[in-house]
C-alpha cells in the first residue's frame, strides 16, 4: 500500500509518499511545493493544485493523510489562510478519487512517539529510527508529512487486525 502524507501549507507544503508491506515500511519520495511569495492569494492557491494534481497522479497513491488544521487563538488569520491550502489539497484529492485520512497534530504525535506532546525533535528521531534514514527528516514540513502519513499507516493496521 502506497500512503501519501502531507502537510497542507500556502507557502511551503511538504508531502511523503510512504509505502508499506509486509516487510516494513519504506520511504518513497519526500519534498516540498513552494508558492510564489508575491503571488496573490487566488494564485497561489492555484499553484497549490496544480502541484498536488501532479503528485497524485505521478505517485499514484492508494490514501492521502493529511494533517488537520490548527488554530492558536493569537493567530486566527494563519490558521484561516492554512484552511484555504487545506481545502485546495482536499479538493485535489476528492477530484482524483483518492482516500483522505485527516489526524490532528497530537494523535499524529502520539503515534509515532507514544507522546501527544511530543517535540518536533522527538518525532524526527522517532522517523528516522523506524524508516532507519541516515539523518533526522527535514524540512520540518517534510518530516510533518513523513509523520502523518505513517500515522494513517499506524491506523491502517490497527484496523486491518480488528477484523
Amino acid at each position: 500500500m502506497k500512503v501519501l502524507g502531507i502537510d497542507p501549507g500556502l507557502r511551503v507544503c511538504g508531502y511523503a509518499l510512504i509505502e508499506t508491506t509486509a516487510d516494513g515500511d519504506r520511504l518513497i519520495e519526500a519534498g516540498v511545493f513552494t508558492t510564489d511569495v508575491s503571488a496573490s492569494l487566488p494564485l497561489k492557491l492555484v499553484s497549490l493544485a496544480g502541484d498536488v494534481a501532479e503528485l497524485l497522479k505521478r505517485l499514484k497513491p492508494d490514501v492521502v493523510a493529511v494533517e488537520e488544521l490548527y488554530s492558536h487563538y493569537a493567530h486566527p488569520k494563519t490558521a484561516i489562510l492554512m484552511g484555504h491550502a487545506r481545502g485546495v489539497i482536499l479538493q485535489s484529492c476528492a477530484a482524483a478519487t483518492v482516500e483522505i485520512n485527516s489526524f490532528g497534530a497530537t494523535r499524529i504525535k502520539k503515534s509515532i512517539t507514544g507522546n501527544g506532546r511530543a517535540s518536533k525533535q522527538q518525532v524526527q528521531r522517532a522517523i528516522q529510527s523506524r524508516l532507519a534514514l541516515s539523518r533526522m527528516p527535514s524540512p520540518d514540513d517534510v518530516a510533518d508529512a513523513i509523520a502523518a502519513g505513517l500515522c494513517c499507516v499506524n491506523s491502517l493496521r490497527r484496523a486491518f487486525l480488528k477484523r
